[in-house]
């Protein structure tokens, strides 16, 4: 069991003023394997304060020297991947094989794409008489998810450093123990005191602290689009800059002329990564209405063909949900869609057969979905996919944007360019053309409810930048 009992402030492990435990329970077994402590706003507070003294120091380090701290948490991560991925899957449940890759191996790459932008960005450049310089924002409070608890913290802190920023840190109560290990390696790597800050705690409690907190200067926060309306309510109140990744329920439009035997099964694999708990999953299928037949029986072939089971088990394709909580809230929604007249194809609200301990959800297909329905229009963060009928590419791209959220999406077509003519109309942030891979480097975010501002790659390291123009004497031209 992982027994944390102290917070990261200043460089130190430090006892928290917060009295207040959490447990963290294994998914699969329902078994408690860790606990930590939960900071309070006074906890919050010691960490901004040591957050903000160490700023000046770690904004005017050379962009070298960051490069190399950041390699070396980069490197410090990758000797620990096989127990990264083994604590992921237990906590959140994802399939062990998606922890490896997706859990681990990203965040990685976002410590080491940080450390190799450094080498070649421009902080500065010539715009007639001014030089314009790209300086860091401040003391930046990162506020983090649970269902890729230590990807989505690197895509935050790894950009946030790589900028000049410091950083406190307020990673999900659910699933923290990577955020642990995470500063541990962080600390091994002999960052300067205050530059990197942990206080795990209630999201009503720390994170409401940090985000009204008026010498945090930017929130970046990934979470329900709830909780990211309250955080820029609170950040408002200061001016600082709020960085919003939010909820999604995104659109996969199979076009008429796509292969359906790939499509299908494509589609379906980009609804249930990490048993469905992933913001950008294409949990909306769209099909021609004369077609709608023929995706069923794939759809019931291969969801009704899916393992599910323990995720350390390799032959197994669909883990638990994170929590009881979860489970409920999952099979409340697919009760929700029988209600209201969805054809269930396959699946179902009862726990899998010989499952019915640890957080399993069936995996669940239905068909005949309309837009009005709830479950085609709220976020679900389960093994839960909606298959809806259109007329034609017009109806199509109606349907697809017939959205709150504008997190992610897909189009499926034999032909590449009328794939990128749809792409174009869909009102998200990121379309992938035919299964095309998800691009570390290209930006993530979304549009209308799904959040602003982007993550990854260069596009994440500005968020963590301000512009700052220096007008610079004109000299008289000689005659």
């Amino acid at each position: 069991m992982k027994i944390h009992t102290h917070i990261y402030v200043n460089g130190k492990w430090t006892e928290p003023n917060g009295a207040d435990r959490a447990d963290v329970t294994n998914a699969t077994t329902e078994d408690v394997i860790g606990r930590i402590p939960l900071g309070d706003a006074s906890d919050a507070d010691n960490a901004v304060r040591a957050a903000r003294a160490a700023f000046d120091g770690w904004s005017r380090t050379s962009p070298q020297q960051r490069s190399e701290w950041l390699a070396k948490i980069a490197q410090g991560l990758e000797a620990r991947a096989a127990e990264i991925a083994q604590l992921v899957s237990a906590e959140v449940g994802t399939p062990i094989a998606w922890s490896q890759f997706a859990q681990t191996g990203a965040a990685v790459a976002h410590f080491g794409v940080a450390a190799q932008l450094l080498g070649t960005y421009d902080f500065t450049e010539t715009v007639g008489n001014s030089e314009v310089l790209r300086e860091p924002v401040g003391v930046v409070a990162c506020i983090t998810p649970w269902n890729y608890p230590l990807t989505l913290i690197a895509a935050k802190v790894a950009p946030a450093l790589a900028a000049g920023c410091t950083v406190v840190l307020k990673p999900s109560e659910v699933a923290p123990l990577t955020a642990y290990l995470l500063a541990e390696v962080i600390d091994a790597a002999g960052l300067p005191p205050g530059v990197f800050n942990l206080v795990p705690g209630y999201g009503p409690v720390v994170g409401e602290a940090l985000a009204s907190h008026p010498e945090v200067d930017m929130v970046s926060f990934t979470g329900s689009t709830a909780a990211g309306r309250r955080v820029g309510e609170l950040g408002a109140q200061t001016i600082k800059r709020v960085a919003l990744e939010l909820g999604g329920k995104s659109a996969a439009v199979i076009l008429d002329d796509a292969d359906f035997a790939s499509a299908v099964p494509g589609a379906i694999q980009a609804c249930f990564l990490n048993n469905g708990q992933t913001c950008s999953a294409h949990t909306r299928m769209l099909v021609p209405r004369a077609r709608m037949d023929e995706v069923k029986r794939i759809a019931a072939q291969v969801v009704g063909g899916m393992r599910v089971g323990n995720p350390l088990d390799e032959r197994n394709q669909i883990g638990p949900v994170i929590s009881a909580l979860q489970r409920s809230r999952v099979q409340g929604y697919i009760r929700r869609g029988l209600e209201e007249g969805a054809e269930l194809v396959t699946g179902g609200p009862d726990a899998p057969e010989g499952l019915a301990h640890g957080y399993f959800v069936q995996p669940t297909v239905f068909a005949n979905v309309t837009s009005q329905m709830t479950i085609a229009r709220e976020e679900i963060f389960g093994p839960v996919l909606s298959i809806l009928a259109y007329d034609d590419e017009n109806d199509a791209v109606r349907i697809a944007n017939d959205s709150i959220y504008g997190l992610s999406g897909a189009v499926w077509s034999g032909d590449v360019e009328r794939a990128r003519r749809v792409a174009r109309r869909l009102r998200t942030g990121q379309v992938d053309i035919n299964g095309a891979p998800f691009n570390l480097l290209a930006p993530f975010g979304g549009y209308k409810q799904s959040g602003n501002g982007r993550e990854f790659g260069t596009y994440g390291l500005e968020e963590y930048l301000e512009y700052k123009a220096v007008q610079m004497p004109v000299q008289a031209s000689s005659q």
